[in-house]
């Protein structure tokens, strides 16, 4: 099994095969370790912490439309 480091530039795919699994592993007391393993054994080590996320440009934004009651 090979281990590959992502980089700050690389981002995950939109989807997946079919088989890839999201690995939790850790013990009590420890920071847990998280990655993706692929259906051929790859592994895809993720950071400790999630990237923060850049918001939609202001013209993108889509507005949650509320229910009207009559």
């Amino acid at each position: 099994m090979e281990d590959a480091m992502p980089t700050q530039s690389q981002r995950l795919p939109e989807r997946f095969p079919v088989g890839t699994k999201y690995v939790i592993e850790g013990r009590p007391g420890q920071v847990p370790t998280r990655f993706i393993e692929f259906p051929d054994g790859t592994r895809l080590k993720l950071p400790k912490r999630p990237a923060p996320q850049k918001s939609a440009p202001a013209g993108r934004r889509t507005r949650i439309k509320g229910k009207r009651g009559h």
